[in-house]
């Protein structure tokens, strides 16, 4: 895969300081939009009651996050439940905790220079990802709706969802998703299994079309009767 687009540096800011100016307003605007996103994914079933986290980069150098904290309702999700945090997964903004897969977040961005990275919890993803786990992941091809995934330009490209092994280790789960985003660059998204679905893109936008066009595919299948297993 080829690198995606790096998101404009902002200025790296303070141990929990409040919002407000420069790196302050940078962080309040991105926490907002996330947590739209995080509503109408929601809305849509895809991330229901605490499940999913969600994240975007403020600056590069040095890496910040500003990224969902644990525990939250993503139906009510709003720009205060959102932290910073640094390279380490230290918090840097905000008085909460990071999901445990805050580590997996930092994993893709780094491999990929993702600007965003987006992890839902469908009932598509969680099924497919169980019946189809021997396969070792899931190929989606022939339909049209494949040229919303960046780069793609033909109903007939064949994406592959890689599926891992769940853990409750993040640190070794980490390694697992950097070897296979390693291996295969050229994928949009990879799923744990039964668990859910992680996607990004080189901004917010980008990554909320592939997580609308990558749950609409895995829908599509096990609607189809794809969740069965071969």
């Amino acid at each position: 895969m080829k690198k995606l687009k790096a998101l404009s540096k902002a200025a790296p800011s303070r141990r929990r300081q409040p919002n407000g100016g420069g790196a302050g307003a940078d962080f309040r605007k991105m926490a907002t939009a996330l947590a739209a996103a995080g509503r109408a994914f929601y809305a849509r079933g895809w991330a229901l009651g605490t499940s999913g986290n969600f994240s975007a980069v403020l600056s590069r150098q040095p890496l910040r996050l500003a990224i969902t904290s644990t525990g939250l309702d993503k139906g009510t999700l709003t720009p205060d439940q959102f932290l910073e945090i640094g390279e380490s997964k230290e918090v840097l903004r905000g008085g909460e905790r990071p999901s445990a897969e805050a580590l997996l977040h930092l994993t893709v961005v780094r491999e990929l220079d993702a600007g965003a990275v987006l992890h839902t919890h469908s009932v598509w993803s969680t099924v497919l990802s169980g019946s189809h786990a021997a396969n070792g992941g899931i190929a989606l091809e022939g339909y049209e709706m494949l040229k919303g995934l960046e780069g793609v330009r033909t109903h007939k490209h064949r994406e592959w969802l890689p599926i891992l092994e769940n853990s409750q280790d993040m640190t070794e789960l980490a390694t697992r998703v950097s070897a296979t985003l390693r291996e295969s660059r050229d994928i949009h998204g990879f799923l744990l299994r039964e668990h859910g679905l992680y996607t990004w893109g080189s901004d917010l936008q980008e990554a909320k079309r592939h997580v609308e066009i990558l749950e609409f595919l895995m829908e599509v299948l096990v609607r189809a009767g794809a969740a069965a297993t071969r």
